[in-house]
């Protein structure tokens, strides 16, 4: 497996000057290719500072970040949205739907900014939100689903056009176990299907299903370790 991710040394520092907030104290990191990494922290340990820094939302205070072996640390703006479109699927606690969109619409929307045309584009979403088991619930908007149902159109959203990374964000924050059992066995499919997952999580539990567990406290690496129940 090719290294996808490398972090070097990065430090990210809010309010610089007396009163100033370290949230990633000289942190470096690699990631390969079809890796499962979990990513575990309590509120205020980071772990959220360092999932903007690996989905290109934020660019470090110091330090380097390749991905694919590109140096992304000092892009611009567009560049990394560039790159974001290009390389990671995002699944957020909150779903981020858009209420008046049926659920096919709302995995369309991301693939008209890419240009993608509208036959392509119908297909992907199509084919997206079968993978999750929506077949039958594709012309329904947001509040005619359960949480669950629209984690998973916020998952067919996040792999339509099969990035590489899928960065998911507290993905089961607001779901019963039910739910959340399920949100977790689509996540190990489709790293069984080739896709690097990254996980960040204040959960224990669902941490432990991942195969390899980063944990941050107070801005720093302490604990970057392989899984093996999860290996199994």
């Amino acid at each position: 497996m090719g290294e996808l991710v490398e972090i070097r040394d990065i430090c990210k520092i809010y309010n610089p000057g007396e009163n100033e907030v370290k949230a990633l104290d000289h942190v470096s990191l690699t990631i390969c290719e079809n890796e499962f990494v979990a990513i575990i922290g309590q509120s205020g340990s980071g772990k959220s500072t360092l999932m903007n820094m690996l989905g290109c939302l934020d660019v470090p205070t110091s330090g380097e970040y390749f991905l694919h072996g590109q140096d992304v640390s000092h892009m611009s703006d567009n560049e990394l949205s560039d790159v974001r479109n290009k390389e990671i699927g995002f699944i957020f606690q909150g779903f981020n739907l858009i209420a008046g969109l049926t659920a096919i619409e709302n995995v369309e929307l991301p693939l008209i900014y890419r240009g993608v045309g509208k036959r392509e584009r119908l297909r992907l979403a199509d084919t997206a939100l079968n993978k999750v088991g929506l077949e039958k619930r594709k012309d329904h908007k947001p509040a005619e689903m359960s949480g669950g149902q629209q984690q998973r159109v916020a998952i067919a959203r996040a792999i339509a056009q099969a990035p590489p990374i899928i960065l998911a964000d507290e993905p089961t924050g607001n779901l019963d176990s039910a739910s959340s059992r399920e949100i977790m066995e689509i996540l190990k499919t489709l790293h069984e299907e080739g896709r690097t997952v990254i996980l960040i999580t204040h959960d224990n539990d669902i941490a432990a299903q991942a195969k390899r567990v980063i944990k941050i406290i107070d801005g720093k690496i302490v604990q970057d370790s392989q899984n093996s129940s999860a290996l199994e």
